[in-house]
């Protein structure tokens, strides 16, 4: 059986098939997460993506041996939200140059237009005070 390219289970593999095409065609343009009891729900970032309004720009500074930049970058991917990172790790003028904006020395540290939301915990907040997804609507904090 060739390799199947998608994430989910083989009951997703199944329920993808074209018909009458090879039984081992999996349509890679559909992705679909699934748990055993549940149908497959497609799932296309892309479209849904193009569909939302125009996002405030996110920018992160990161470095790539931090469990909280990790988390941040997986929660605003949840919420299908794009941003730009900044590694500090790598680049020491982007060090200098997050220190001189945040006046803080760890990462993340998490920017949704112009306003310095903070780090991981921080943002978090925010989202669970509801005041998170006004700002990613350019209404402020």
């Amino acid at each position: 059986m060739p390799p199947a390219r998608f994430r989910g289970s083989q009951r997703c593999v199944r329920q993808l098939e074209k018909p009458g095409d090879d039984p081992h065609h999996v349509r890679p343009e559909i992705d679909c997460l699934t748990f055993p009891g549940q149908p497959a729900q497609p799932r296309d970032e892309e479209t849904a993506l193009s569909d939302a309004a125009p996002q405030t720009p996110i920018v992160i500074y990161t470095s790539a041996m931090c469990p909280y930049c990790v988390s941040a970058k997986n929660f605003l991917k949840s919420k299908g939200l794009s941003w730009s990172e900044i590694r500090i790790d790598t680049d020491p003028a982007e060090r200098e140059r997050m220190m001189a904006r945040t006046r803080r020395t760890s990462v993340p540290q998490i920017f949704v237009g112009d306003v310095h939301v903070g780090g991981f915990d921080d943002m978090m907040a925010l989202h669970r005070a509801g005041k998170f997804e006004p700002l990613l609507n350019g209404e402020g904090a």
